[in-house]
This record gives structure tokens, C-alpha cells and sequence, in this order.
């Protein structure tokens, strides 16, 4: 039986399900976890539920799965089944794999259909195919791998809105969502220009050249970047209360990436990765939570 007065076989199981989301975020990212930390209970579950599949699909692409020696073709069936286990589970409410129950569970309950995540997939398979981008297809690319996303937790955090209201709000904010996500993209294509192009064999950013970017191309790119933030910046003060802090706290931990991104020279892009130091970001975090409440 169930451990727990009271407790069913599927509420274990969903607990479980969450608990192995909850370890992924912990153990993949520190500063996304920080920003989690200071949703609502249902929310932060929620999100980190979304951020683990998002992971999961990732690892197929980039990571464990040819560590483990899954050539392309191989990794091409994994995500490929990975995406139908995804859809089955939104279907019916469950699944065999614990983190894409728990995904399925979010996407029930706030609505995230498969229109956010046919798109989402699609930009993972491009990540098996593609490795230079023109304008068009890294539009589609970002869209599919970072602006759905958005979407996703847009969803989240208008969930506990009354129903009349949601749909309203999700089409006057999801610009913003689409832009937050794009933007945190794009600061990570700058950020990874070197392990992308040495590693991955990757070309994200268009015309340029991982092993020699320029000053100008960079400072394009940051304009760019800019412009994301700016729009995003408008639809966060619109978000409820209750998510406004977290995003703000994601806002600020980004736009102090960027600036960092700013100081660096260049050539040195092209070598080495930028990151923001613990510290910084406990201090970062705390200005935005105080910029948020407002």
C-alpha cells in the first residue's frame, strides 16, 4: 500500500513525479532555481515541471545521450519518443517517465497544449540537423526553443486567475513572454559562443563566426537583446503579483549576464564563457525581488 494516511497510488506517484522535477532544477541551474524559490507553491511547481522537460529534451540534443553514445540517428528516436510520451501523457494524465508525468500534469491543469509543444520539439530536431542559421530558421529556431517556453509559464502564472480573465491576459502579455524567453536565448547564444562552435559545431548567431567575433557584431547582437528586454520589461509590471517577483528576479539575473556580456571583450567570447558569480547574483536577486514588490 501507499505510504501515507490517506494517500493514493496515483497521489504518490504524482509526488514522486515532482520531487525528481525538483532535483533536476536543483542539480541543472542554480539561478533558475533561485528564481523558482519565489513563485507560489503551485506555481513554483508548476514551472520547474515545465523547466524539466525543457531540460530533458535538451540533454537528447546537447548532452547526456551522446555521452552515453547515441550517434545523431539514435538520438533522432529518443526525442522522437520522448515527444509522443509527452503528447500520450497530456492525453491521458499519465506516464511511465516520472519528469514527463509531472510535465503532463502542469500542462492539464494550465493549459499548455500541444501547439507550445510541437513547436518546442520542432526546434530540438533542428538542433540534430542544422548547424548554421540564417534569419529565417533561427526566428523559427528561437520561437520554438525559447519563446513557447515563455508561453508555457505565462500560462503558469495566469493559472490562478478567474477563467474569464485568463484568456485576456494571455494574449495581452504574451509578446512580453515571447520576448523574455528570446532575449534569454539570445543572451545564451552569446554567453556559449565558445563551447557552440568548439564543441557543438553550432552557429547560432547569424554571420557570425564563434572563433572571431567582432566588436561590432557583438554590440548587434546586445542591441538586439535590448530591444527584447525592453519589451519585456513592460509586460512583467503587468503580470499578478504573485509571479512578478520570480520573472524579476529571472529579469535581473539575465540583464546582469548581459551587461557582463558588454565588458567582455570580444576575442575573449570566443574563448572562454561568461558567468555571474554567486554572490552577484545574491545581490542582483534582492534588488530585483525589492523592484518587483513595488
Amino acid at each position: 500500500m501507499p505510504d501515507g494516511e490517506g494517500a493514493t497510488r496515483l497521489s504518490l506517484y504524482d509526488d514522486t513525479a515532482q520531487r525528481a522535477a525538483d532535483v533536476l532544477v536543483r542539480r541543472y541551474s542554480t539561478s533558475f532555481g533561485l528564481a523558482t524559490r519565489l513563485l507560489p507553491g503551485a506555481q513554483r511547481t508548476h514551472v520547474r515541471d515545465v523547466y524539466a522537460l525543457v531540460r530533458l529534451a535538451d540533454e537528447v540534443v546537447d548532452g547526456a545521450s551522446a555521452e552515453a553514445g547515441a550517434d545523431r540517428e539514435r538520438s533522432r528516436v529518443l526525442l522522437d519518443e520522448l515527444e509522443a510520451r509527452t503528447e500520450a501523457a497530456m492525453a491521458t494524465g499519465y506516464s511511465t517517465d516520472v519528469l514527463v508525468h509531472a510535465f503532463a500534469r502542469t500542462a492539464r491543469e494550465v493549459g499548455i497544449t500541444t501547439d507550445l509543444t510541437r513547436p518546442f520539439f520542432a526546434s530540438m530536431r533542428t538542433d540534430l540537423d542544422t548547424t548554421v542559421h540564417d534569419e529565417e530558421s533561427l526566428a523559427t529556431y528561437i520561437y520554438g526553443s525559447a519563446e513557447v517556453v515563455g508561453l508555457m509559464c505565462l500560462r503558469v502564472f495566469l493559472s490562478d486567475l478567474p477563467a474569464e480573465w485568463r484568456e485576456t491576459m494571455y494574449r495581452e502579455l504574451g509578446p512580453g513572454a515571447q520576448a523574455l524567453g528570446a532575449a534569454f536565448q539570445k543572451i545564451n547564444f552569446l554567453r556559449d559562443l565558445a563551447e557552440d562552435g568548439a564543441v557543438l559545431g553550432r552557429r547560432y548567431l547569424v554571420g557570425i563566426d564563434p572563433r572571431a567575433v567582432t566588436e561590432e557584431q557583438k554590440k548587434a547582437a546586445l542591441a538586439d537583446i535590448d530591444e527584447d528586454l525592453a519589451v519585456a520589461r513592460t509586460a512583467l509590471t503587468a503580470l499578478p503579483a504573485g509571479p512578478r517577483r520570480a520573472v524579476a528576479v529571472a529579469f535581473g539575473l539575465f540583464s546582469e549576464l548581459a551587461a557582463r556580456l558588454r565588458a567582455t571583450p570580444a576575442a575573449e567570447l570566443s574563448r572562454s564563457r561568461v558567468a555571474v558569480p554567486g554572490p552577484v547574483k545574491a545581490r542582483v536577486a534582492a534588488t530585483a525581488v525589492l523592484r518587483g514588490s513595488r
